[in-house]
């Protein structure tokens, strides 16, 4: 592996635009295109070969239906499955755009995705496992997700350390609230 002038703030960043797609996947991705509007997503692999024009009416309505479609039970649920299934794609796409933005030279680049995507896929599973656990998620909660989500790919870009300080605070958390619902179990088990 050969990693040139890695430094904890890229390091941040990258942390910070994973946890961003491991919460939504359409609008970090679009938030990462309309940032930086002169290169668009020249940086994330895959979306990088398609017309932007195509990209932003697929992310912007999928957005919406991120956002709208948590209104019903059943609609929460179809999201829940499909964010579930492609976070850590969405994760690992956020990781290599942000560290081909930053010029970030590192072999191999798929190392990055395969980290970043990780981080997505356990923050969408405590976010799905709370889900299940209070029902429905209130409505606080959810434009709480939306607003974060965007926050942290902005901080990826402007301001790595704040980003990355809450994707690490947001790991925390996920850890702490799997360690709770584990200990919750083994003490049902017990009882019974």
């Amino acid at each position: 592996m050969i990693v040139e002038n890695l430094s904890i703030v890229q390091i941040l960043a990258i942390l910070s635009a994973s946890a961003a797609g491991g919460m939504r996947m359409g609008l970090p991705l679009l938030v990462i295109g309309l940032v930086h509007i002169d290169e668009l997503w020249s940086n994330v692999p895959f979306l990088s070969s398609l017309n932007p024009q195509v990209i932003v009416g697929i992310l912007t309505s999928w957005s919406l239906f991120e956002l709208f479609g948590t209104k019903k039970l059943i609609g929460l649920r179809i999201l829940q499955i499909i964010q579930l299934i492609f976070s850590p794609l969405v994760g690992g796409l956020m990781a290599i755009g942000v560290a081909r933005y930053l010029k970030l030279q590192i072999t191999p680049i798929w190392l990055l995705g395969l980290v970043g995507g990780s981080l997505a896929l356990v923050l969408k599973f405590v976010q799905v496992g709370w889900f299940f656990r209070l029902g429905k998620l209130p409505l606080i909660f959810i434009l709480l997700e939306d607003f974060l989500s965007a926050l942290l790919v902005l901080f990826a870009i402007k301001a790595p350390q704040n980003g990355g300080l809450i994707a690490m605070i947001l790991l925390w958390i996920a850890l702490r609230s799997s360690t709770v619902w584990k200990n919750r179990f083994e003490i049902k088990e017990k009882k019974e």
